[in-house]
């Protein structure tokens, strides 16, 4: 076999109909979109339109929902670190935290931070600093001979939050000063 010799198996490929070339090609004039109504014209897309009837997706029940309050953490195992650490892709001295991990390929995504996770053993000595850790991850660091900290990360809403809260305390503390400066 040579490669000007290969084909497509027959009937692997079929070739476009061309629709509404007059009618000699036998799908001229309305081009199989049968006599005019909305379905013949261009650029009409009623997916899911039972004709006024209650449509599929809204009979069926719904369930569940999207915590929009949700953590979205980075899980990462024990076991991938080690693996990492003695491909040399991590450093085992230090303190490994969420940009190690990420600069690593561990952590993927992540916006609220790195949870640790016991699966796989851990044989270096290691310290973390992460935003979560399981019980089994903390074990498992501990009889390695290392440490975790767990740190609290703060969104930007918190700490937008937190700041006009001191602005309005300073402000209330001011009015406070302002008022027994006048009565004295």
């Amino acid at each position: 076999m040579k490669l000007n010799e290969i084909r497509d198996n027959k009937g692997a490929r079929q070739s476009r109909v061309r629709v509404g070339r007059g009618i000699g090609s036998g799908l001229g004039k309305t081009a199989g979109r049968g006599q005019k109504g909305q379905k013949s014209r261009s650029g009409v897309s009623v997916k899911g339109f039972e004709g006024g009837q209650m449509p599929l997706h809204m009979r069926l029940p719904k369930r569940g929902f999207n915590n929009i309050f949700a953590k979205d953490y980075a899980e990462v195992n024990l076991g991938a670190i080690q693996k990492m650490i003695d491909a040399g892709k991590l450093e085992g001295k230090g303190t490994i935290d969420h940009g190690a991990l990420k600069a690593a390929g561990l952590a993927r995504g992540g916006r609220d931070g790195v949870r640790l996770l016991g699966k796989g053993e851990l044989t270096s000595k290691v310290s973390f600093k992460v935003a979560g850790a399981s019980k089994g991850a903390l074990e498992a660091v501990e009889k390695a001979g290392g440490k975790v900290e767990i740190i609290e990360l703060v969104s930007s809403a918190e700490k937008a939050a937190a700041k006009k809260g001191k602005i309005r305390a300073e402000r209330i503390a001011t009015q406070k000063a302002a008022t027994a400066a006048k009565k004295a």
